[in-house]
């Protein structure tokens, strides 16, 4: 049985931070204290966990005494200044940011795919929550990879505008309005329109011509599944969608892998609903998959290209398994057999 906890949500007022509070509230995880953090501007704001008021705190480095985990959704910088204060006062952190999920000493965890990694949080009292792309694909990959073995990976994304946070599906919003209305629309978040439109950049782009969000598809996978010989290679898109993002997913495996033991595999896997049913219409969509926490995965079918190949397409909320879910199945874990 877990052990009731005192909780920090760190970064509470953000989409991510909110979406963590109603988590926390639906799986019912044992808190002893919440405590709500953020900067100095949301200082004094109450906001609501399981029907009571909590008001808002300030994140600074006298926050974190008598916590046990930390959940952080505040950005990368925020995360590498404070998750080292929070584990020096004995909290657990489970990061949401980007800051900690190559360093070698913090373990990059999805619970359906690798919760045995979850121990080695004592090195440095973190645990890093990994990219929201990448969630939801090595769910779906697991099962695949260990009855035949992945050797190579090829993915192209098609993300939801609420990965870039609340001021993104303003912008969507608006753009659409506007657009709809004859209007032009004014592109303040992203470098161009988004409403009606796909962009293939996402994050910065590197001197190899790849962004940061696609390496970090390349190198989480290899990291989460440890194993660093798998090819990887990504595209990653913005679309104009509210919430869950969407994936175009080819592998080819060391083995033969059949469609019907593909579908076989996930359908009992953990974390996976199988939606693979074309002649009645029936495959993953965005639509079905916001607000939940399941990976969807359907068009199932092999590669004619290549001899062990297989096509996927992954759909989960990016919010939900792709970031507050994922951290707070996390917790869940740590309070059951770590704390």
């Amino acid at each position: 049985m877990a052990k009731p906890c005192n909780v920090a949500v760190v970064g509470a007022t953000g989409a991510v931070g909110q979406q963590m509070l109603e988590v926390l509230a639906e799986r019912k995880f044992p808190i002893k204290e919440l405590r709500l953090l953020a900067s100095e501007r949301s200082v004094g704001k109450f906001l609501e966990y399981d029907g009571e008021q909590h008001m808002v705190q300030l994140l600074d480095k006298d926050a974190f005494k008598g916590i046990d985990i930390a959940l952080f959704s505040a950005g990368g910088e925020r995360s590498r200044e404070f998750c080292p204060i929070a584990a020096a006062a004995g909290a657990v952190c489970v990061d949401n940011s980007s800051a900690w999920r190559m360093d070698p000493e913090v373990p990059l965890v999805v619970p359906e795919v690798n919760p045995q990694d979850i121990g080695l949080y004592k090195k440095k009292g973190i645990i890093a929550n990994p990219n929201c792309s990448t969630i939801q694909m090595v769910v779906a990959l697991k099962p695949l990879h260990d009855a035949a073995g992945l050797k190579r990976v090829v993915v192209s994304t098609y993300q939801a505008v609420s990965g870039t946070g609340r001021n993104a599906i303003d912008e969507l919003r608006i753009q659409c309005g506007e657009l709809l209305n004859g209007r032009p629309a004014d592109c303040n978040v992203y470098p161009h329109q988004i409403a009606f439109n796909c962009l293939p950049h996402i994050d910065e782009f590197l001197d190899s011509g790849y962004t940061k969000e696609e390496m970090k598809m390349v190198n989480e996978t290899r990291k989460i599944l440890g194993d660093s010989s798998i090819g990887v290679t990504a595209t990653t898109v913005r679309v104009p969608v509210f919430y869950s993002h969407s994936e175009s997913v080819n592998i080819e495996t060391v083995s033969k892998l059949s469609v019907a033991q593909a579908r076989e595999l996930l359908a009992r896997s953990p974390g996976v609903r199988l939606v693979d049913d074309p002649a009645r219409r029936e495959y993953p969509m965005a639509i079905d998959a916001a607000g939940q926490d399941l990976t969807l995965v359907g068009r199932i079918r092999e590669d004619q290209s290549i001899a062990n190949g297989l096509n996927l397409w992954v759909v989960a909320d990016n919010l939900r398994k792709g970031a507050a879910t994922n951290a707070v199945q996390i917790a869940e874990i740590l309070a059951e057999k770590y704390l």
